[in-house]
C-alpha cells in the first residue's frame, strides 16, 4: 500500500502510492510486442474505485462518530460499520495473492507496512500524550487504527498457508469462530485478526470470474435492496445494539457473552451481514474509470493521516463547537462534507510529499544486502555433518 508508481491511466506522469508489488491493483494482460512473454499490468479500475469509496466511509465514520447522539446518526455509523473494513480487507486479501514468503515480498512488506505501524503508533501516541490520553502497555498493542496495520502484517505472512491447505475458507471460519471462544488480550489486536480472518481468506480466493458475476443486472438490483434493506435495519433496530459487534475487537469471552444463544448466532449474522454488504457495494461500484479512480491508490495516506486530522479537530474543542452551533443533525451533515473534503485534501501532492516520510518510509538501511539475487542459493546454510 505504499510503493510509488506512476498511474498509468491519469497520464500526467505523477507518482502515486499504490500497494506493494505483490499486492499491486493491477490484471496482468498479454504484451504481443513482449518476446519474453511478459504480462504487462493495467491498474483494476474497480478495485480503485472501490478502494477510494471505502475511504470515504471510513473517514466519515471515524468523522461523525462523536455526533452521533441523534438516531439517524446513530445509524448511519452502524451501517458504515457494518462492512467498511470487512469490505476492506477482503480487497487486501485479492491483491495479496502472490504473496509467496520470498525475500522480495518480505522486504516489502517490512517497508510498506512494518515500518509505517511503529512510525504512526509513535506519531498517535505522542498526540495522545500531548492531551493526557492513556497509551496501550507498548507498540505491540496497536494504537487507534494502527491495528490495521499490525492485522494486515499478520494476514499476509499466513499467504502460503491458506494457498496450500483444502477448504481453507471453511478453516478461516473455524479460526474466526474458535478465535470469540478465547481471552485474546492486546497484543497486536489479535480478536481483530481472528474476527476478520474469514474476509481475507475470502479475497484469496476470488477469481476475475467471481468479479464478473457481480456486474451482472439481477445482482446488482439485488445489491440495491441489500443496502437498502441493510440501511433501514440500522436505523430501526440495529443501532440499538452494542457497537463491539461491527468493532470486532473484542472476543465473545472478552465481552462476557453467551456462546449460546447470543454469541456465536450473533458472530454469524454480522459476518454474513458484512458479506452481503461487502457483495452489494462491490456490484454497485463503477467499473470504469472515472474521475477519482487514480484516488483508489492513495488510499494508505489517507488511513494513517486522517485520524490526526480527527485528534487534533477534538483537542481544539471542534465537535463541542460543532454541536452547539449546527445541532445534532446539522453536525452530521457539516462532519461528513469536512471528511470527503479532507479526504481529498490528504490526497493532494503537497500533502504526499510533506508525510512520504511516514507513509513511505525508507528503510533499506535495515534490511540485508542481496536478498533474491541469487535465487540457487539456499535460503540458510545447509547443517554440517
Amino acid at each position: 500500500m505504499a510503493s510509488t508508481t506512476t498511474h498509468p491511466q491519469n497520464g500526467a506522469g505523477k507518482a502515486a502510492v499504490a500497494v506493494p508489488d505483490d499486492v499491486r491493483t493491477t490484471r496482468p494482460q498479454r504484451n504481443a510486442a513482449d518476446t519474453n512473454g511478459a504480462a504487462s499490468k493495467k491498474r483494476d479500475a474497480l478495485l480503485d474505485n472501490a478502494k477510494f469509496l471505502l475511504i470515504l466511509l471510513v473517514f466519515i465514520g471515524h468523522a461523525i462518530e462523536p455526533v452521533t447522539d441523534t438516531r439517524v446518526a446513530n445509524a448511519v455509523y452502524f451501517w458504515i460499520y457494518l462492512f467498511h473494513m470487512p469490505a476492506f480487507v477482503l480487497i487486501c486479501g485479492y491483491l495479496s495473492r502472490s504473496f509467496d514468503g520470498s525475500g522480495r515480498r518480505i522486504d516489502k512488506l517490512l517497508t510498506t507496512v512494518v515500518a509505517p505501524y511503529f512510525i504512526f503508533w509513535g506519531i498517535y501516541a505522542l498526540q495522545s500524550l500531548s492531551v493526557g490520553r492513556d497509551l496501550p502497555d507498548g507498540p505491540l498493542q496497536p494504537l487507534w487504527l494502527t491495528w490495521f496495520l499490525a492485522a494486515l502484517f499478520v494476514w499476509r505472512l499466513t499467504v502460503p498457508l491458506w494457498n496450500r491447505i483444502r477448504w481453507p475458507f471453511a478453516v478461516s471460519l473455524g479460526v474466526s469462530f474458535l478465535g470469540g471462544l478465547v481471552v485474546t488480550g492486546d497484543v497486536l489486536g489479535v480478536s481483530r485478526i481472528l474476527s476478520l480472518l474469514p474476509f481475507f481468506v475470502a479475497g484469496l480466493l476470488i477469481e476475475q470470474r467471481h468479479l464478473d458475476f457481480l456486474k451482472s443486472t439481477w445482482v446488482r438490483v439485488w445489491g440495491v435492496g441489500v443496502v437498502l434493506v441493510t440501511a433501514a435495519m440500522s436505523y430501526v433496530y440495529l443501532e440499538q445494539l452494542s457497537r463491539e459487534w461491527v468493532y470486532w475487537r473484542e472476543s465473545l469471552i472478552d465481552r462476557d457473552l453467551d456462546i449460546l444463544p447470543v454469541g456465536i448466532p450473533g458472530r454469524v449474522v454480522f459476518l454474513v451481514l458484512a458479506f452481503a454488504l461487502t457483495a452489494a457495494v462491490l456490484s454497485l461500484t463503477p467499473r470504469r474509470t472515472t474521475w477519482f479512480t487514480r484516488l483508489g491508490a492513495l488510499t494508505m495516506y489517507v488511513f494513517l493521516l486522517h485520524g490526526l486530522v480527527l485528534r487534533i479537530a477534538e483537542q481544539f474543542g471542534w465537535h463541542e463547537f460543532c454541536n452547539d452551533f449546527f445541532g445534532a443533525h446539522g453536525a452530521l451533515v457539516v462532519n461528513t462534507v469536512l471528511a470527503v473534503a479532507f479526504t481529498f485534501v490528504l490526497c493532494s501532492p503537497w500533502v504526499r510529499a510533506a508525510t512520504r516520510w511516514a507513509v513511505e518510509p525508507k528503510v533499506d538501511w535495515f534490511l540485508r544486502p542481496g536478498r533474491d539475487q541469487h535465487p540457487d542459493r539456499p535460503a540458510y546454510p545447509a547443517p554440517k555433518g
